[in-house]
């Protein structure tokens, strides 16, 4: 009898390290990593091709633009394509960034995100990461984790992130930024009932990724 692919989900509210985690958890076990992340921002970049007044951009017309992407297997993750064609510097932009949030809050352009990030667990075994993993997409994955942290430390690891110098004033602003996006995507930063919380406020990256690593070695064992 042929195993089914194994899941692990990782979810939590924003900057709590959930891709980049993910990603090192993947490549430790010898799975594939999912950024459902990535899709929204891929979606984002395609309606911005197709129409570069935002004020036009309907749920219809996001799904349209989109049809052209697919998620491809590369040695450690799925990355999308769009008309065949990797597009990481694009996903990255600023266009995307500022647009992002609203692709990533229209029900249909969630379902199609969600039923491509299941399309690519169908055959491999995957570490995914996003909005909804444990609790709506995969409720019945291997290990579910979600990861928090205080909302401060997480504006100081996204200003570490971009790698310029920093000010309490700006850990400030971006500390204010977090708290409301958080309060924006509450909805869908909820933990799944079995889910294994962690507390990363005070651990490093290394820490994380060993604990996940630890606990899906104990799960499938």
């Amino acid at each position: 009898m042929t195993r089914r692919p194994y899941v692990i989900a990782i979810d939590g509210p924003a900057a709590s390290g959930k891709s980049s985690t993910a990603q090192m958890v993947a490549e430790k076990l010898g799975y594939l990593h999912v950024d459902s992340g990535s899709l929204y921002r891929a979606a984002t970049a395609a309606m911005l091709r197709a129409e570069p007044d935002t004020s036009r951009w309907t749920e219809q017309g996001v799904l349209a633009a989109a049809r052209p992407l697919e998620l491809r297997a590369a040695r450690t993750s799925f990355y999308p394509l769009l008309d065949g064609r990797a597009i990481e510097d694009e996903l990255r932009g600023g266009d995307v960034t500022r647009n992002v949030s609203r692709v990533a809050q229209m029900p249909r352009v969630r379902e199609w995100v969600n039923g491509r990030v299941r399309e690519a667990a169908e055959s491999k075994d995957v570490v995914v990461d996003g909005r909804d993993m444990g609790t709506v997409v995969f409720p019945d994955a291997d290990l579910k984790i979600f990861l928090v942290a205080d909302s401060r430390e997480r504006a100081a690891r996204r200003l570490r992130q971009r790698g310029t110098p920093t000010s309490e004033k700006m850990l400030d602003d971006e500390t204010l930024r977090i708290n409301e996006r958080d309060a924006r995507d509450a909805r869908q930063t909820v933990p799944a009932a079995d889910a294994v919380i962690i507390d990363t406020t005070g651990l490093t990256q290394q820490e994380q990724v060993e604990q996940i690593v630890s606990l899906s070695k104990q799960r499938s064992g």
